[in-house]
């Protein structure tokens, strides 16, 4: 979605590396580009000004004058800014000190609050809630009916005592829906309402008695990223006709610019609070601003990256899997492959998780390119193999590469360019994995340098020391070196004893003083 705006900040700031001092001209040509490229992301004007205003007032400022490198300093100064307007801080969910939790949705028509109202339910569920869901929109044709498949997919009970489609009254289906919790234990109520518009007075008021009669303890707004300009007034609409604690964006996997996520916290006072990402039931979690301003820039969002393999990966699997990569717990195989690019699957998709990383700005295009069923067809092509060539692909020759590419229904080359490729990255893992780095370069500090670079230095620490050409300096070398000890014969003493002398000594043997004597008894 921030595709535009993340290109016009990286030539913006492309033009600001390898100046030592930042002149005003620079400030206000980069401030310049900023502001455009705000604007056009489709954020509102009044947000645009007061960024830039404090943009260029950080950059005249100490900060930036004394640094050492300054163009570095003006992205953290827009980093910085970029997460005061997406609102500062993650907003986690207030529980009520005595259950349930009552959350209730508000927002636009065709925003996604069914949707979204299953995701969060999914996502409260991971936590350990248990969550029920209440079919309170009785406007919009089978939303009841959405609600309820959307609930059994995502594991999750559903109240809907009303069939909808403009019939039963949704602020009583809204209150027994608090009362059915109660009784059934459930410890959070998600309260999925009609959608409705900033200029129909009807249903915002009924949208206030149903937040009257449940006093929920979190009303979110629910709206849709891709709106542009007009989501800050539908805010405004709403935060004056019924009032909500929190904003939740949907649909931010779009190919709109953006802007809406970058004005409502500002303009509204409300922080974002969850994002949702995609058609999938998961594609949902907290919103962190300051992850948010990262992929912005181009510096990547590693910690959600950690967090999702965290949840997809089994860790006893994948330490098993790095044992066979140093050689301690067997050969690593194409099954063991197989199973850790299903984990990866997992995650999700995976231009997502290569768009996760910093600096992967510059392949947008590749990723946007990428074919995701590439992944199945060399599932498919592993899947096609026996046990024995699993364990052994050194063993598979012409005939079973043809066997397993009709096997597959794929090509012999694609069935060659794997084997050939799983060959070369386990090579490359397993020497990263014993310490010896990528092939060809050297080994990273504190992980050895590998068996070759153990070699090289032993080769060079037994060849032979150089000889001066200057006759006069090489005749004073050969007498040192002819005085020096053989290896293997003992030193001399440091302390002027002859070399091989008797540690202990007699003190009598020394011709010492008659007074010292008492001492060396």
């Amino acid at each position: 979605m921030f595709a535009t705006l993340s290109d016009r900040l990286a030539a913006s700031f492309r033009n600001l590396r390898g100046k030592g001092r930042l002149s005003d001209a620079d400030i206000d040509a980069t401030a310049r580009e900023i502001r455009i490229a705000l604007l056009e992301a489709d954020v509102a004007l009044p947000v645009v000004k007061q960024f830039v205003e404090a943009v260029k007032t950080r950059a005249r400022g100490s900060e930036v004058s004394q640094s050492l490198n300054p163009a570095q300093q003006i992205v953290k100064i827009v980093n910085d800014e970029l997460v005061e307007i997406l609102g500062g801080e993650t907003r986690r969910l207030r529980f009520a000190k005595t259950p349930p939790t009552v959350i209730m949705l508000a927002g636009l028509q065709g925003a996604g609050k069914t949707t979204l109202a299953a995701k969060l339910a999914l996502w409260l569920k991971e936590q350990g809630s248990s969550p029920l869901l209440v079919a309170a929109d009785l406007q919009r044709p089978n939303a009841v009916t959405q609600l309820q498949v959307n609930g059994d997919r995502a594991g999750v009970k559903v109240f809907a005592p009303e069939p909808g489609n403009g019939v039963g009254d949704p602020v009583a289906v809204a209150r027994d829906g608090v009362a059915e919790a109660r009784r059934t234990l459930h410890d959070v109520v998600i309260v999925d309402t009609a959608g409705r518009l900033g200029v129909d007075a009807d249903l915002m008021r009924q949208a206030s008695d149903i937040r009257d009669a449940v006093s929920p303890d979190e009303i979110l707004f629910v709206v849709d990223a891709m709106v542009g300009q007009d989501a800050v007034n539908t805010a405004r609409a709403f935060l004056d006709g019924v009032g909500y604690d929190g904003v939740v964006l949907t649909k931010l996997d779009g190919d709109a610019r953006g802007g809406a996520a970058l004005s409502i916290a500002s303009i509204t006072g409300r922080p974002v609070m969850f994002a949702s990402a995609g058609e999938k039931l998961t594609d949902f979690d907290l919103f962190h601003p300051d992850r948010m301003a990262s992929r912005i820039l181009d510096m990547g969002d590693v910690l959600t990256l950690i967090e999702q393999a965290e949840k997809a990966f089994d860790a006893e699997r994948a330490a098993q899997a790095a044992a066979k990569l140093t050689g301690q717990g067997g050969e690593f195989t194409l099954d063991d492959f197989l199973e850790q690019m299903q984990q990866l699957k997992k995650m999700g998709s995976l231009s997502k998780i290569m768009g996760m990383l910093p600096g992967m700005g510059q392949f947008r295009e590749q990723l946007e390119n990428f074919d995701e069923r590439e992944v199945d067809r060399v599932e498919a092509i592993i899947r096609s193999m026996t046990p024995g060539e699993r364990a052994t692909p050194k063993i598979i020759d012409g005939s079973r590469r043809a066997r397993i590419a009709k096997g597959s229904g794929t090509q012999v080359s694609d069935v060659n360019g794997l084997v050939d490729r799983f060959f070369e990255a386990r090579k490359m893992m397993m020497s990263m994995a014993r310490g010896g780095g990528m092939p060809g370069m050297p080994g990273l500090p504190g992980m050895g340098g590998g068996k070759r670079a153990r070699t090289k230095q032993a080769a060079k620490k037994g060849k032979a020391r150089r000889v001066s050409g200057n006759p006069a300096k090489r005749a004073a070398e050969q007498k040192a070196a002819a005085q020096r000890p053989a290896d293997g014969a003992p030193a001399a003493s440091p302390f002027g004893l002859p070399a091989g002398a008797d540690e202990e000594l007699d003190p009598a043997s020394l011709d010492l003083p008659a007074d010292l004597s008492k001492y060396l008894k």
